[in-house]
């Protein structure tokens, strides 16, 4: 069970850390807590599945990564969690996470997400990502961006005139929510 020192929480964490040498302590001054206390319940709520995981938002393009493609795979439901595990801890692979399929209009049902410095670049890295997981046998299409939008992370929390705590984004919709499997990243 959440209480509203945990919307706040939320709310104040989903936005990004705060650049410092301790984040926590500059959050949990701006909500009247003590830094343990803001770890505690970040601890919490990450072990009660509120919180999946800590990500990085990363401006690739500032860094120069202009090519930047979406590979969607057509995988059996039965070897997802298996690839998606292999995928995912590939140096290459930014995100990688399952969708259900949209019949045949849309066969396909994991997707990876890798960001070069040029078309070629990522290409190579793809070929190199199938030959090492052996991906072969598998349908997939290779979508380059063609627009770069607004980077942020997800938001959870939303503020409400007439409530005293801001409300979860999505409440009522955990079964939705429940359909999409994620793969964490193994960072080296």
């Amino acid at each position: 069970m959440i209480d509203a020192v945990d919307y706040r929480l939320i709310a104040a964490v989903q936005a990004g850390l705060p650049i410092a040498a301790r984040p926590y302590a500059l959050i949990a001054e701006r909500l009247g807590l003590s830094e343990n206390e803001v770890l505690s319940r970040l601890a919490r709520l990450k072990q009660q599945g509120l919180i999946k995981r800590w990500g990085v938002v990363v401006k690739h393009r500032q860094l120069g990564y202009r090519a930047n493609a979406m590979i969607v795979m057509n995988v059996p439901d039965q070897r997802v969690a298996e690839i998606g595990g292999l995928v995912s801890r590939q140096a290459c692979v930014n995100l990688c996470y399952q969708r259900p399929r949209q019949g045949e209009v849309w066969p396909y049902n994991l997707y990876c997400m890798i960001h070069g410095k040029s078309r070629d670049v990522v290409l190579a890295q793809w070929a190199a990502l199938r030959n090492v997981c052996g991906l072969d046998e598998y349908a997939f299409e290779v979508l380059f961006s063609r627009q770069c939008f607004k980077q942020r992370g997800a938001l959870y929390a939303r503020h409400a005139a007439h409530r005293e705590s801001p409300v979860l984004a999505g409440e009522g919709r955990a079964e939705a929510a429940a359909a999409t499997l994620s793969f964490d990243l193994q960072m080296a």
